[in-house]
């Protein structure tokens, strides 16, 4: 598996030789596209992909996401983001520039609950999901035999509120030694200290088995059930220090009716929470995501 999954990566990496992301948010006024526009042309690249949103046409703020390709990119890098940021500091820009085929490492924390974990790793090895999965992090051992039959990294850690904080120091010990770009909390049921999120912001994706703002915190199956909804759904977000409150990424809704009960709506919930997350990361680490406030632009 080992070397089939290295094989996909190889052949990512190889198509996607010269492909180059830039992202920019910044204050809307006009020129921005023409400047971009006319840097890459004077730089040598040719835009293969391009989108655009502004919040507002008076006082708003602008987004753009362009894919570009350019020869000998890698060895170049360094230099373009050099010579681009006279025109950020023009626009006021928060911006990247990164090639394409670099893979984001990424660590996945799970539970009792596999499910979206499953998904993920499917997708992984569909090639669907381009990712470096670095480790698994879990409070329990139900993911050990998958996860390690793929020979991914797989980290037992207790975990509870009485010793939180030692846990998340050992933790972030790890993620700094594999380099973690990206945390996916894929059905993770411990709640993340502030001092954790503040090392990774905008960089920690949740999965809620809710269709948020309905139902936030524990059981919103029981919850959804006790209030006989006729729609239940998943979301997926950036964690932030407010429980269930970060920027909504992604979510999704199946129908459901009376005759459901609270175990019922549980596994429709389940489908739903795979993909709604799966589509996240995705996303995430295709740099499709640009964070405005408590509020995503995705451009998919």
């Amino acid at each position: 598996m080992k070397s089939y999954m290295n094989k996909k990566l190889d052949h990512y990496k190889t198509s996607n030789e010269g492909n180059v992301r830039l992202l920019v948010s910044c204050p809307d006024q006009p020129g921005i596209v023409a400047a971009v526009s006319a840097f890459l042309f004077k730089n040598g690249a040719n835009i293969i992909e391009s989108h655009q949103y502004t919040t507002d046409p008076e006082n708003g703020r602008f987004f753009l996401r362009i894919l570009f390709e350019k020869n000998n990119i890698k060895e170049e890098i360094l230099e373009l983001q050099q010579k681009f940021t006279p025109i950020a500091e023009q626009f006021q820009m928060h911006w990247s520039i990164t090639l394409a085929n670099e893979l984001k490492k990424m660590a996945i924390f799970v539970s009792k609950e596999l499910h979206c974990l499953h998904e993920l790793i499917w997708e992984w090895q569909s090639g669907n999901l381009m990712a470096d999965i670095a480790l698994v992090i879990s409070n329990h051992e139900e993911a050990r035999e998958i996860v390690e039959s793929l020979h991914i990294p797989f980290h037992y850690m207790k975990a509870n509120k009485e010793i939180r904080k030692e846990v998340e120091t050992k933790q972030l010990e790890l993620l700094e030694r594999y380099q973690i770009e990206l945390i996916v909390l894929a059905r993770y049921m411990q709640i993340l200290t502030p001092s954790f999120v503040s090392h990774f912001p905008n960089q920690i994706i949740n999965i809620h088995h809710s269709f948020l703002p309905a139902f936030i915190g524990a059981n919103p199956y029981k919850k959804a059930y006790d209030r006989g909804v006729k729609l239940i759904g998943a979301t997926s977000h950036y964690v932030t220090n407010d429980l269930d409150e970060g920027p909504i990424i992604e979510q999704d809704i199946e129908r459901v009716d009376h005759r459901d009960d609270a175990a019922a709506l549980k596994n429709i919930g389940r489908t739903i929470e795979r993909s709604v997350l799966a589509r996240a990361v995705k996303w995430h680490i295709e740099d499709r995501i640009l964070v405005h406030e408590n509020k995503t632009i995705v451009f998919n």
